[in-house]
């Protein structure tokens, strides 16, 4: 756009993304009051900072602050993730899981499970099944070069050869051993530790910059690979890095709260309606989207339900028609 135009559409996506920190903020001090054990908002911010009765102490930093942070840390991966897959592979498509990094991911966790590793390792297992979905992903798709539409086919089959496996696993072993799989398989924060959160937020504070850095790269990609490789953009290990830095992502959002579909797939896509193509402005949207919206989701999973059930489930009811809307108001907008 021209800078008339753009400096508005900044101050917009300003406004909006402070609005959402804002929105998110109050929703996660919120989200530590509820439960079984009831605590108000003033107890809930005083157990926060280490003060207030032992039993408040306990519950809100050993149970509900590690789970708000999970979905916050999750979320904010997930969008990012998928923000930058669409964007590398030109593909509204293009997310992890869509192209085999969750499943691959889902794999090596259901794995894990029905092994009986113990299920502090069980996300670390999560993590490496993601970086070897990706891996197999750009080995099968190296031949050549990285190309967009390669790897977004690749990709679909490693899924579809993923998917197989999951099922072998959840039907091999009887149904007590696989049912806790079965759970984590739909996408849980149950059961998050600060262990858990503190590797994630560690990981995030490296990735995000990096992401923004690549951006401009990103930009150049866009023009295609010939003017690109014109420019002196290195195309093949910068389509590369995005692609490790996106893995990234995805590794740690899944290995804090399962598999959870849609999240990659429609956030991005929404903060790109509102903000533009991929930008620092419409990274930070999607960032604060996904975060807001995986914690919306649990809380809803969690309270709002006749019964508790895993955010995955709520993740999926409200993404599928969230996504198929988007999609239609992107080709009427281009019709």
């Amino acid at each position: 756009g021209t800078p008339t135009t753009v400096a508005p559409t900044r101050r917009r996506v300003g406004v909006l993304v402070a609005a959402l920190l804002a929105g998110t903020g109050l929703l996660a001090v919120w989200a530590l009051t509820l439960g079984d054990y009831p605590i108000g908002l003033a107890g809930a911010a005083r157990a926060v900072v280490g003060a207030g009765p032992q039993a408040d102490l306990l519950v809100i930093q050993q149970w509900r602050l590690p789970r708000v942070l999970a979905a916050l840390l999750g979320g904010a991966a997930f969008a990012a993730a998928g923000a930058l897959l669409q964007s590398l592979l030109r593909n509204p498509l293009a997310s992890p899981d869509v192209i085999g990094i969750n499943m691959g991911a889902t794999v090596a966790a259901v794995a894990s499970i029905v092994l009986g590793v113990p299920g502090l390792f069980v996300p670390g297992g999560a993590l490496l099944g993601a970086v070897a979905a990706a891996l197999l992903l750009a080995v099968l798709g190296w031949r050549g070069g990285i190309g967009a539409d390669r790897l977004v086919l690749i990709g679909i089959a490693v899924q579809a050869g993923l998917y197989a496996v999951k099922t072998f696993l959840l039907l091999r072993w009887p149904d007590d051993v696989v049912q806790q799989a079965v759970m984590w398989t739909i996408g849980t924060l149950y059961n998050r530790t600060w262990s858990e959160v503190a590797v994630a937020a560690g990981a995030l504070a490296v990735l995000l910059p990096a992401a923004l850095l690549l951006l401009r790269a990103l930009g150049v990609l866009d023009l295609g690979d010939d003017l690109a490789t014109g420019l002196g953009l290195r195309v093949r290990l910068t389509r590369a890095g995005i692609l490790a830095v996106a893995v990234g992502f995805a590794a740690i959002a899944v290995a804090l709260a399962g598999p959870l579909p849609f999240v990659a797939l429609a956030v991005p896509f929404l903060a790109r309606l509102i903000a533009g193509p991929l930008s620092p402005a419409t990274l930070l949207l999607a960032v604060v989207l996904g975060a807001a919206l995986l914690l919306a989701a649990d809380v809803v999973a969690q309270h709002a339900l006749p019964t508790a059930l895993p955010a995955g489930v709520v993740t999926a009811s409200v993404g599928a028609p969230l996504f198929f809307w988007l999609l239609w108001r992107h080709h009427r907008r281009e019709a």
